[in-house]
C-alpha cells in the first residue's frame, strides 16, 4: 500500500499516455514542485462527478482505479503557472482517499500488474491500422512529436499499447474508461475499443 498525492482528471490516462497539463491551483503548484524535487510521481484518476478546477459549492467523486504520471518535462512561464509534459507508468487501485490541506486529493493505492505484451489478434488488427493512419497524418501534418496526443514509441504491433492509446483518444464517458482501465486482459479492452470505433450498428 502507497500513498501518494492524487490529480482529478475529466480524461483518464493510461500507461504509456501523454498527458499535457497547465498547474495554476496552489493545491496543485505545490504538490508539482515537490514531485519534481523529489522526482516522485502522483497519480491521476477520473473524476466520476465534479469539476477539474474546484468550486466552493463543488463535490468530487473520484474513481477507483487511475495510473501514476511521471513528470517528463516542465516549465514555468509565470511565477504561478506550470506546464508539464508527463507519461503514464503504471496502475493502481484506490482503497481510500481524502482531502488534505488546500483541497488536494490523497490516496492509499495498491499497484495493478502491468498488462502482458500479448500480439494484436487478427480479428482486432483494424484497431492497430487505424491507430498507425492517424500517427501517420499527424506526422504528415507536421505535430511536432512533443505535442502528439501520442508518443513514441509507436508499438502498433501490442494489444494493451493500441487498446490505451484509443481509450485515451475516445469521447467515451469516464466511468466507461475506468472500466477499461481496470481489465486484465489487454485483449477484451481492445475489443471493446473495436466495438466503440465501429459505432452502432444498423
Amino acid at each position: 500500500m502507497a500513498t501518494i498525492p492524487l490529480f482529478p482528471l475529466s480524461n483518464a490516462l493510461f500507461p504509456a499516455g501523454v498527458l499535457h497539463l497547465r498547474i495554476f491551483e496552489v493545491r496543485y503548484l505545490d504538490m508539482i514542485r515537490r514531485c519534481i524535487a523529489d522526482g516522485t510521481e502522483f497519480g491521476v484518476v477520473a473524476l466520476l462527478s465534479g469539476n477539474e478546477v474546484r468550486s466552493p459549492e463543488g463535490q468530487e467523486t473520484l474513481a477507483d482505479t487511475g495510473t501514476l504520471a511521471r513528470i517528463d518535462a516542465w516549465d514555468a512561464p509565470m511565477p504561478a503557472l506550470l506546464q508539464l509534459r508527463c507519461v503514464g507508468t503504471s496502475r493502481f487501485r484506490l482503497v481510500s482517499s481524502q482531502l488534505a490541506k488546500y483541497g488536494l486529493w490523497m490516496g492509499e493505492t495498491e499497484p495493478i500488474d502491468d498488462d502482458p505484451p500479448l500480439p494484436v489478434p487478427a480479428p482486432l488488427q483494424p484497431c492497430a491500422d487505424a491507430l498507425g493512419r492517424l500517427v501517420a497524418q499527424w506526422q504528415q501534418e507536421g505535430v511536432p512529436a512533443d505535442r502528439m496526443p501520442v508518443a513514441p514509441p509507436y508499438r502498433l504491433d501490442e494489444c494493451a499499447w493500441v487498446a490505451d492509446r484509443w481509450c485515451e483518444l475516445l469521447p467515451l464517458p469516464a466511468a466507461e474508461k475506468v472500466r477499461l482501465l481496470a481489465l486484465t486482459d489487454p485483449r477484451v479492452r481492445l475489443e471493446a475499443v473495436r466495438i466503440a470505433l465501429e459505432g452502432p450498428q444498423a
